[in-house]
């Protein structure tokens, strides 16, 4: 804890944004995490147990199964029995719009996410030279003194973009397996609504 407080201290004012940018980066990451779970949005189980039911045209029990979980399987598979005998038209248009809305959920927090890992660089190096600059202005009035003192200056200065980058680097990682797990899901909810599809629209009527 003192060593942080030691580098909060010599990094200057933009450690603090620097600090509250890792601390929401590690909030977004944790909540990420735990939504997109696949427990809470496709569960394999879930999956088995009402494609047993549907091939069986148990329609009622399929509905019951839909209520043990908030999912966003089950939120399509209850919308689903809804349209069921609708036209192929109006159900495809229906699950659309509701895999849109699922895939929006998806993807929620993930571009603040992104905005902590582009910002963070830039804020280490606004602190970088801004140290640049009270240095040289020192060397200005002073005189340049001892080399010591002034290479210990520019050390300082430099620390703002080594913590810009420790912030910037794990949260742009962390925004790519996150994204890339998001878009999973979003491809299981898709092949989901395709199958439900298939399973409870009317056959189309020929001319």
């Amino acid at each position: 804890m003192g060593l942080l407080i030691d580098l909060m201290n010599r990094g200057g004012w933009v450690m603090y944004p620097l600090l509250l940018c890792s601390l929401a980066g590690l909030a977004l990451v944790c909540e990420r995490l735990l939504a997109l779970r696949r427990s809470r949005v496709v569960p394999r189980a879930f999956l088995v147990s009402a494609s047993q039911l549907l091939d069986r045209r148990l329609y009622n029990e399929v509905a019951f199964l839909c209520q043990e979980g908030e999912t966003a399987a089950a939120r399509l598979v209850r919308l689903a029995l809804k349209m069921a005998g609708r036209s192929g038209a109006a159900f495809k248009s229906a699950m659309e719009e509701a895999g849109r809305r699922e895939t929006v959920d998806l993807m929620r927090h993930l571009g603040a996410l992104h905005l902590v890992a582009s910002i963070s660089p830039l804020l280490g190096l606004l602190g970088t030279v801004s140290g640049m600059i009270a240095a040289f202005n020192s060397i200005a009035v002073e005189g340049i003194g001892s080399p010591g003192l002034l290479a210990g200056g520019i050390s300082e200065a430099l620390l703002t973009t080594a913590a810009g980058l420790c912030v910037a680097i794990p949260a742009l990682v962390a925004h790519r397996a996150l994204l890339s797990r998001a878009a999973t899901l979003s491809h299981d909810l898709e092949d989901l609504a395709s199958d439900l599809m298939e399973a409870l629209t009317l056959p189309e009527s020929r001319p």
